[in-house]
């Protein structure tokens, strides 16, 4: 191991978080390897096939590359073609299909990522890591019997599957609401499981009047103050505030409950983690933890709450470290 070359610059994640630090590495003349388990910006792939941003072009850009689009809210196929022409404009360089299962720091300061790939395994050295994960892969579980039956699932990704199905979906938010509003629309008899009295204070201003309207007129119906206990082949079992029960018909169940940033490599190499919020330690002026050389960014800096960071309030996150790492570099060079 000590004779493989040691990486300037690796990034775990190649979300727009993960390549904004790749270019700006880039710029900086700094070698820099991006690596995802999946592909290139691989939560906005998983999204909903018509879904639209809520930010406007310029606020999703990266590098200060144009982002042009058709309307003024970006769809995700015009997304997903933006950030892989970023990606190829400036070449670089993302291994993708390579999941990051081991970080650790060595003696000499380096560190050392165990690397799983679809047909063998490799280990990186880096003399800096960047953990720009995000959290599209690791869904708030509910922990209930029958949630990993083949009919159930914590992603939507559009609502024609769903024509003439029960479709049961718990969550309030607007992953919640946008399935809700797209299955009634493809034909499906749709009901939501909600723990509160109200939808997510989050849900799009523009269309609460719609999802209102819905639920007032009873096409989409609504258990308040109700949470799942139960998932079995034909129906959910529900438990009320008020300690009713009830058994309700699913042909389908979308447990859009939100998502939460997968921190056990950052735990393995000694980043403290705040157990309240599930914020990792660190710097925000320049993303770096409290272990030399390891740095965060993107939304799990956000720790738990999934509504505070998004890609236009993290897209700068790649240059702060950057900025770091050449600081760091040229006050560490010899004179």
């Amino acid at each position: 191991m000590s004779d493989t070359p040691v990486i300037p610059l690796l990034v775990i994640g190649a979300g727009p978080c993960g390549l904004a630090t790749g270019l700006a590495a880039k710029r900086a003349g700094l070698e820099c390897v991006l690596l995802d388990r999946r592909t290139v910006v691989s939560a906005i792939e998983r999204y909903p096939l018509g879904m639209t941003f809520f930010s406007t072009p310029e606020k999703l850009e990266i590098g200060g590359v144009p982002f042009v689009t058709a309307t003024d809210k970006p769809s995700r196929r015009e997304g997903l073609i933006y950030y892989r022409r970023v990606a190829e404009m400036f070449g670089l360089d993302i291994r993708v299909r390579e999941e990051v299962t081991g970080l650790a720091r060595e003696a000499d300061g380096t560190f050392t990522a165990t690397v799983r790939r679809p047909h063998d395994s490799v280990a990186y050295r880096a003399a800096n890591v960047v953990v720009a994960s995000g959290y599209y892969e690791q869904p708030n579980r509910l922990g209930i019997p029958g949630e990993d039956l083949p009919h159930v699932s914590h992603y939507f990704t559009e609502g024609h599957r769903h024509w003439r199905q029960r479709v049961v979906i718990v969550g309030g938010g607007n992953s919640g609401v946008d399935a809700a509003l797209e299955c009634f629309r493809a034909g499906a008899d749709v009901t939501m499981v909600l723990r509160g009295d109200e939808l997510h204070p989050s849900v799009k201003a523009w269309v609460l009047p719609d999802i209102g309207n819905r639920i007032k007129e009873g096409s989409i119906k609504v258990r308040w103050r109700t949470r799942l206990t139960a998932i079995t082949p034909t129906h959910v079992d529900t438990a009320s505030a008020d300690g009713r029960t009830e058994r309700i018909p699913a042909d389908q169940v979308l447990l859009l409950t939100g998502y939460r940033p997968d921190l056990h490599l950052l735990r393995a190499a000694g980043v403290p983690v705040d157990a309240a919020t599930g914020v990792p330690a660190h710097d925000e002026a320049t993303m770096a933890t409290p272990v030399p050389g390891l740095y965060i960014a993107g939304v799990l800096a956000g720790g738990d709450d999934d509504n505070r960071l998004f890609i236009e309030n993290t897209r700068h996150h790649g240059d702060l470290v950057v900025q770091d790492v050449v600081a760091r570099r040229e006050t560490l060079a010899p004179r």
